[in-house]
């Protein structure tokens, strides 16, 4: 009897999920898991968790979307808490299991993990399948990846390299170990926080349009193609406020929702039906700037965490006053202390201000850029380990940015951006 873990990571989906596929296919018994790491409820060198309330609240309404689909298959999400490599190295050996099989993901910590378990001698077996072009496609290795996004866009589309099509779900899942069934019969939930909804946002997540999970992911995206939004993204991409100036997929492609290959698919079939023009050409830019920075990852590792990242710059000064001021949206700066109270509020940012945010902390601060992407880390419902760290190197100028970083003056930006100050007076102060 051939019994499989599979570990659910960044990849909470059925469909497109190629490492779950092939465990399905491999699997007589199929034991769906998801671990909590413990690691995350504990404080940071800069003084708070890793993961806030909202991400909280986020990542208990995407496993409560699996947790009912796999229900639907006649399975279920077993879901523990403690040590990932522990908790699941006893799984293993309690139910006889032959291997794990989970996604790849690039990152030292979580490279770590799957280390661990092997050291453990438990066989993982991983996949990479969290960017939309697979590295076995591109014309080149990861090692040679060009040092400048646009070098990468330019010969990806010269090569007219295009994705593979999504895949569909598993139709047949293996059922549980006899053992687990009772277990986990019923819905196992883990305690978190509360998030407090706030009618401001521009990413509503108490809103059942924008809940957790598959279903809802791809809900909105068809509703998103639907209202012919795509045609203005370029248009309105620099919004800073509202439902609908840019896709709103990011939430649900962070926790692996939705992979970036379906909805690649649907935009082309969205473009055969509709036309294509600059607002869907730059939703597939926007998807390879993500792939860029998981790419990265293949190719630097470690590097990438350094204080100095891709540099040979010392390591950067840090006021932890004036850090605490900037997290609690107290600088004096309006547009970004405006910035500052939405992210903590609502665990959400709009792009451009995620960017004028974190260059203030930067240049105008003079504070350690890993502070800021930790707690970027920390609120952001849509954080991801891979572009989290790609974009706060490229605008500290440690990464892969030809201009040697990206500072921005808020003056302009509000005059440019939010020139009646409208956002400013929205956020002005916390509801």
């Amino acid at each position: 009897m051939t019994t499989i873990i599979y570990w659910f990571r960044n990849d909470l989906r059925l469909a497109d999920n190629p490492a779950l596929i092939q465990a399905c296919h491999s699997a007589k018994q199929l034991i769906p898991v998801y671990c909590h790491d413990s690691i995350q409820d504990i404080l940071q060198p800069w003084g708070f968790k890793r993961v806030g309330v909202h991400r909280q609240h986020w990542l208990r309404a995407n496993l409560a979307d699996l947790a009912d689909q796999l229900k639907q298959h006649g399975s279920a999400l077993i879901e523990l808490s403690g040590n990932p490599p522990e908790m699941l190295a006893t799984l293993a050996r309690q139910v006889g299991a032959s291997s794990i099989v989970c996604e790849e993901i690039a990152a030292p910590e979580e490279q770590a993990q799957v280390a661990a378990l092997r050291g453990n001698g438990i066989t993982v077996n991983t996949k990479w399948q969290s960017t939309m072009l697979h590295p076995d496609d591109l014309p080149f290795q990861a090692r040679d990846l060009p040092d400048v996004f646009s070098a990468f866009r330019n010969r990806i589309e010269q090569d007219l390299v295009r994705p593979a099509l999504p895949l569909a779900a598993p139709r047949i899942f293996p059922p549980l170990p006899e053992e687990l069934e009772d277990a986990y019969s019923s819905p196992h939930t883990m305690v978190t926080a509360t998030a407090e909804p706030d009618a401001r946002s521009s990413f509503p997540y108490h809103l059942p349009a924008f809940a957790g999970g598959e279903t809802a992911a791809r809900r909105h995206l068809d509703r998103y193609l639907s209202r012919k939004l795509a045609h203005s993204y370029k248009a309105t991409r620099n919004g800073l406020t509202g439902t609908d100036y840019s896709s709103k997929c990011s939430p649900w492609l962070a926790t692996g929702a939705i992979s970036a290959r379906t909805i690649d698919a649907e935009i082309k079939q969205f473009e055969s039906e509709d036309g294509a023009n600059e607002g869907t050409y730059w939703l597939w830019f926007e998807l390879l700037w993500r792939d860029y920075f998981r790419l990265l990852h293949l190719k630097y590792g470690r590097r990438l965490y350094l204080a100095g990242g891709l540099t040979l710059q010392p390591d950067p000064s840090h006021d932890k006053a004036a850090f605490v001021q900037w997290c609690r949206g107290e600088t004096g700066q309006p547009l970004v202390d405006a910035g500052m109270r939405e992210l903590a509020a609502t665990g959400y940012l709009s792009n451009r201000l995620r960017q004028i945010v974190a260059s203030y902390l930067i240049y105008d601060l003079a504070c350690d850029w890993r502070a800021g992407a930790a707690w970027f880390e920390s609120q952001l419902i849509d954080y991801d380990v891979y572009s989290n760290q790609g974009n706060w190197l490229y605008i500290a100028g440690r990464g892969t940015d030809p201009r040697g970083g990206r500072r921005f003056n808020p003056e302009k930006q509000a005059h440019d951006y939010d020139p009646a100050g409208d956002y400013q007076a929205l956020w002005r102060q916390p509801m």
